[in-house]
């Protein structure tokens, strides 16, 4: 990351905050986008809110935007296709690059690229539209025992979510998760504490934060509770053993380099109760930046503001094709 004193926010020119857009996470990227908004424009930085849902990717060209930072979640914004747009637009951007936000944002392609590095992720099931039949649905918690968990892969912030305790309720929670994704990503349940750790930088650079340990209601660290009650609880310091949380970030430190991420991202985990060994669940490239996000919590626990976090991650804005010491 860059150091604070380099950065003068009058040279980063003209910039973008993308929030809003299509996907099913517009909410929490508009509150994410108006935070990021905000702290740049204290900073000094001259920066603009731009929602790509009702305008052309191309206005940012028309209007001279000369930096972007993206504060979209999901499809359209987190996936790939954002970057995409703005390599050809030669815009440079906040974030993972192109391939490593289309992986990332895949939670069956990144497990595979996980387990071949040999990291830990629950076992899995992915069904696609053809293997949705009945006959099939039945048979997952025969695979991965109960409870266990059913999700769309290219969702986040929880979206179609469903643990299952039972066999009767895997066809609504296939079906559920069905709506947001043509496959479905079944996951063996691992009972114990959730987790999760932001990292900044890339590649040799790149270091984790503090990890958070996170006490939801009954366990239902759901999107409700995510983003719009105070029922959970954040853990920083974790309180966690000193050796378990360098583990954790150890393991999430190599998994972000492992996807070829770069600028920050934020990895979450659970750690199996009965033996404390931690399973990696996905990487978010595109971290929420709300009042509840967890990335700023963290940052703050190692003596990062809210306001310096966000100009470190837009004078870090860069395009795939300039090399990571090269100006954009």
């Amino acid at each position: 990351m860059s150091s604070a004193p380099t950065i003068d926010p009058k040279a980063l020119g003209k910039t973008a905050v993308l929030m809003g857009g299509s996907s099913a996470e517009r909410e929490v990227s508009l509150m994410s986008g108006t935070g990021v908004l905000n702290a740049l424009k204290a900073m000094g930085v001259d920066a603009y809110a731009f929602d790509p849902a009702q305008r052309e990717l191309s206005a940012l060209k028309h209007e001279g935007f000369q930096r972007v930072f993206i504060a979209l979640h999901g499809r359209h914004g987190e996936d790939g296709t954002v970057q995409g747009a703005l390599e050809l637009l030669g815009i440079p951007y906040t974030g993972s690059g192109v391939m490593a936000s289309a992986v990332a944002m895949d939670k069956v392609m990144t497990k595979r690229i996980w387990l071949a590095e040999g990291l830990p992720t629950p076992r899995y099931a992915c069904l696609t539209p053809a293997e949705q039949t009945h006959e099939r649905i039945r048979t997952v918690p025969d695979d991965l025992g109960l409870p266990l968990i059913v999700k769309p892969p290219h969702e986040g912030s929880s979206i179609g979510v469903t643990k299952v305790a039972g066999y009767s309720q895997m066809q609504e929670a296939v079906q559920l998760a069905a709506g947001y994704d043509p496959e479905v990503l079944c996951e063996e349940f691992i009972d114990g504490e959730e987790v999760t750790c932001p990292v900044l930088g890339e590649g040799a650079d790149a270091h984790a934060l503090p990890v958070i340990r996170i006490v939801a209601p009954e366990g239902a660290y759901d999107y409700q509770n995510k983003y719009f009650t105070d029922d959970v609880h954040y853990l920083v310091p974790s309180g966690l053993p000193e050796a378990e949380e360098r583990e954790i970030q150890r393991i999430v430190l190599q998994a972000y380099r492992t996807l070829g991420c770069r600028g920050w991202g934020r990895a979450d985990l659970m750690v199996r109760a009965s033996d404390r060994k931690p399973f990696l669940l996905e990487m978010n490239t595109s971290p929420g930046m709300t009042g509840h996000s967890l990335v700023p919590m963290s940052a703050r626990a190692a003596g990062i503001s809210y306001e310096q976090l966000c100009l470190n991650l837009l004078a870090d804005a860069r395009l795939d094709s300039a090399r990571p010491n090269q100006d954009a």
